[in-house]
């Protein structure tokens, strides 16, 4: 197979054009950061401390899927088409943090998602793959338009031709219009994150080759948060709105945890738990964290490219859980602790939740939440002795979240020139409930207790289902997504 690659000279011109993109973009990052170098801040790009996060995170997974892409990919027959669309998506994204002129922005938004369609139905001789690539296309082209609708209603209201004259003109915009355009963004953001009812496409896209899956999950389902951080000053000022977005990312994260949880193949639970962290990362922005949005989205993109990358000795099917666990409470009460010091930890080192006004506290819960379900999976494991178990939740869990907050001061630091992320929002007492709610769901989810109700894991298990047409008919082609 590496004799076949070796002949291709486009694999290695862009798996080394990706790795000095990213040694550039760390470069351009220390200059600013260290030396205080100045970089164009209007007109046709902008590049702040979104635009440096996001080429440094998208220049290296594009670095780490093509490295692993030459060999694995060596025996394709379109190995060069594959490469050409890997550098154009990449370069894609690479553009659209950085735009500022609307029209480049939208070009690049468009484009992103017309070559990851492409690459979703790489293998063109299934049919199977070829239905994905036309799925997927009409979701992206549907989020394109009304992102264009959105961001073309404000040109027209503020005569604006850049995204920083736009929200600069956002106060002779009557609250209407503002409402509408907002609103229209934010579903371009929902489709592109396939959060619920938008998920279906992502969950269809399994015949995509795994480099391919890799990239999507680690890179362009995030440029919903990228959307929403970018235009911050359009929803701060409406706290209605940012309580409906964080209504919407709860909703998502919890109906994608139940339905992972039925999911009997382990690139579907890959797809289900990409859906649920989108909730998340969509939650974090109406909590009016959009640092934390864009650190969760990085974190999130190593974590599924790694395990994307590695599901080759692990794609099996298997049936669901069936809910049954030890009977033990000792996992159960070494999980509440860990998961107590751990948000103790993000609260110490964030300042987040800290203030019991503010949402830092619904956020530290959540991330509480997310270190209990971490430690009560590895606390289930058992090929590892009680002990093992227990040491390995005291080493792992808070050390990792340490580091966790850590990257998120480091990136909310270097944000700090782009407007309005970081906003504070006051708790309400519909925060309050929808907290509550939130706990209250992700527990039940958590401990599979709709498992017992055929009724309820029916309707989760119809929901998880990818469109008919994009799954192979055969049981010997489950394995086609790679060629």
């Amino acid at each position: 197979m590496s004799d076949i690659g070796e002949q291709n000279w486009v694999p290695v011109v862009s798996t080394y054009a990706a790795w000095l993109a990213f040694v550039l973009s760390i470069v351009v990052a220390v200059a600013v950061v260290q030396f205080h170098v100045a970089l164009p801040t209007g007109g046709l790009v902008r590049v702040d401390g979104l635009t440096l996060v996001m080429w440094c995170a998208v220049t290296f997974f594009s670095g780490i899927v093509q490295s692993f892409a030459r060999r694995y990919m060596a025996a394709s027959r379109n190995l060069n088409r594959f490469f050409v669309d890997v550098a154009l998506f990449t370069l894609a994204v690479l553009t659209m943090p950085a735009a500022d002129n609307v029209v480049l922005f939208l070009f690049a938004w468009t484009g992103m998602g017309l070559v990851m369609a492409d690459l979703i139905g790489y293998v063109s001789e299934w049919d199977e793959a070829r239905a994905a690539g036309r799925l997927s296309r009409r979701y992206f082209l549907s989020g394109s338009a009304l992102l264009t609708a959105g961001v073309g209603l404000l040109v027209l209201r503020t005569g604006a031709t850049t995204i920083t004259g736009i929200l600069d003109g956002l106060g002779s915009v009557s609250r209407p219009v503002t409402l509408i355009a907002a609103g229209l963004i934010v579903f371009a953001a929902l489709v592109q994150s396939a959060l619920f009812p938008f998920h279906r496409w992502l969950l269809s896209s399994m015949t995509a080759p795994t480099p391919s899956s890799a990239l999507m999950h680690a890179g362009f389902v995030n440029a919903g948060g990228v959307l929403l951080t970018r235009f911050a000053p359009l929803f701060v000022p409406e706290r209605g709105l940012l309580l409906v977005i964080v209504v919407v990312g709860a909703v998502s994260a919890l109906l994608a945890q139940a339905m992972l949880l039925v999911q009997p193949t382990y690139k579907g639970r890959l797809g289900c738990s990409t859906v649920a962290q989108m909730g998340f990362m969509i939650l974090q922005c109406g909590l009016g964290f959009f640092a934390a949005a864009v650190t969760h989205l990085v974190v999130h993109g190593f974590y599924k490219a790694y395990l994307f990358l590695s599901t080759g000795g692990q794609v099996t099917k298997k049936p669901p859980s069936t809910g049954t666990h030890e009977s033990s409470l000792l996992p159960v009460a070494a999980a509440l602790v860990a998961a107590a010091l751990g948000g103790v930890v993000f609260a110490t080192l964030t300042g987040k939740g800290l203030d019991p006004t503010e949402t830092g506290v619904f956020l530290t819960v959540v991330v509480t939440l997310s270190v209990f379900r971490a430690a009560v999976e590895l606390l289930r494991n058992r090929s590892l002795s009680r002990v093992a178990r227990l040491v390995g939740v005291a080493v792992t869990t808070i050390p990792t979240l340490a580091v966790y907050a850590l990257v998120y001061n480091a990136i909310s630091g270097l944000m700090h020139d782009v407007p309005a992320v970081h906003t504070p929002v006051a708790m309400t007492p519909v925060h309050w409930v929808l907290l509550a709610l939130f706990v209250a769901g992700h527990v039940a989810v958590q401990f599979g207790w709709f498992q017992g109700r055929p009724r309820m894991y029916a309707t989760l298990l119809n929901a998880a289902q990818p469109d008919p047409r994009t799954v192979s008919t055969t049981h010997a082609s489950g394995s086609r997504a790679d060629p």
